[in-house]
């Protein structure tokens, strides 16, 4: 009895211990990757300058993509120096020093769906064939496999109509070759501030492009670019809100990390844009940390089939409904440390109301808004709330 006493025993101490243990983060696979713990999300910024690490981290900033003609040993000695880790290029010197722990990922160029710049000035050329982009990764990945490998995609991803990929324009069939060639796909495209009044403004554009990308994808992390600076378009830039609906849009959709774009460009250039711009570094700020509170809960699973949500209006418009399956209110329902959570973002730019029903949930709770300093009665799992244009609320239920 005594022998039996301590082996039932000991199989209940390995199974609650199998139930606390907290699944390994997207990233965990890689020993050197950008990080395996569940509590991490990464939160990049594309191609600045390393002396700027200190403000980005102030900012939520956890990661660097891209350094220019690098890595070099000054680039990468200044970010050890602010603990900033990269994904950079696997060049020479970065072959020589894979035990940099400051190097998290490989990044395989930049945008290889878009037409081609042919050499001497003389126009453009057809995009790089995915069959070369499958070569080269599996060449990269060779060299080290303890590291992920990103391959950023361009607007073609979100706009079949995206007229940059040339003779590919029109060819969305071309992306499940691409994604062969990479162990994260991100893509980028900046409807805020977007020059074709097709994408302008609709910035369910992003969301598109999470969506389909996550399709073409498989088991793959996507990451979703972030447009914070007026880029190229010195008429407009994007407001803090806007950049807000993009980040939820995003993560709602089931993107697993997010990339700033800080750049500047006109009417003057300006590399870290988004440092230069209080108001949206502030706001940027205050995006990353409330994704890093959360991040837990954006790298569990997802249960869509526990939530039920009604909207006023009941439909979306020609535009949105033609271009994708979207809802009024676009939810992701999380479960994790003793909490529900719902993440919702209005899908366009008119106000709306929702009604969420919860399975799961006792005849009385309470819904706090996080971030917005009020809690809403949940009766039988029901709650309803109203929504803004391109507005987001973060629910916490427990």
């Amino acid at each position: 009895m005594i022998g039996m006493r301590i082996r039932v025993a000991s199989l209940i101490a390995a199974m609650v211990s199998v139930i606390e243990a907290a699944p390994a983060g997207p990233y965990a696979r890689w020993k050197n990757g950008p990080g395996g713990d569940p509590s991490y999300f990464p939160i990049a910024v594309w191609l600045q300058a390393p002396k700027n690490a200190p403000r980005y981290k102030a900012i939520g900033i956890n990661l660097y993509v891209g350094l220019w003609q690098g890595p070099t040993e000054t680039q990468l000695a200044e970010l050890e120096q602010h603990g900033m880790p990269v994904i950079c290029d696997q060049n020479k010197y970065a072959l020589a020093h894979l035990d940099r722990k400051i190097i998290a990922g490989w990044m395989h160029g930049d945008e290889p769906d878009n037409a081609q710049a042919l050499p001497g000035g003389k126009g453009y050329g057809p995009p790089i064939d995915p069959a070369r982009i499958v070569e080269d990764y599996k060449r990269i990945a060779a060299k080290d496999p303890t590291r992920p490998v990103l391959l950023n995609l361009g607007q073609g991803v979100a706009w079949d109509g995206w007229y940059g990929r040339g003779v590919r324009t029109n060819h969305p069939e071309d992306y499940p070759r691409y994604v062969e060639g990479c162990d994260i796909a991100s893509f980028d495209i900046y409807p805020a501030v977007h020059s074709s009044r097709q994408v302008a403004g609709n910035l369910w554009y992003v969301a598109r492009g999470v969506s389909r990308l996550r399709g073409w994808s498989g088991d793959r992390p996507v990451w979703s670019c972030i447009e914070c600076t007026r880029i190229g378009n010195p008429e407009r830039k994007p407001t803090p809100s806007e950049v807000k609906a993009e980040v939820w849009m995003a993560l709602i959709h089931g993107a697993q990390g997010l990339i700033y774009f800080s750049h500047q460009f006109k009417p003057t250039f300006i590399e870290a844009g988004l440092l230069a711009d209080k108001e949206m570094a502030d706001a940027v700020g205050a995006i990353n940390r409330r994704i890093m509170s959360l991040a837990p809960a954006l790298n569990s699973p997802s249960h869509p089939d526990l939530l039920e949500v009604t909207s006023d209006p009941s439909e979306v418009s020609p535009d949105l409904r033609g271009a994708m399956e979207a809802k009024p209110i676009a939810c992701a329902l999380k479960r994790t440390g003793g909490a529900t959570y719902i993440f919702a973002v209005r899908m366009e730019n008119s106000p709306a109301k929702a009604t969420f029903a919860v399975k799961g949930l006792g005849a009385k709770a309470k819904a706090a808004v996080l971030g917005e300093n009020r809690t809403i009665d949940v009766a039988d799992g029901r709650f309803g709330d109203e929504f803004a244009p391109y507005a987001v609320h973060l629910y916490e239920i427990r």
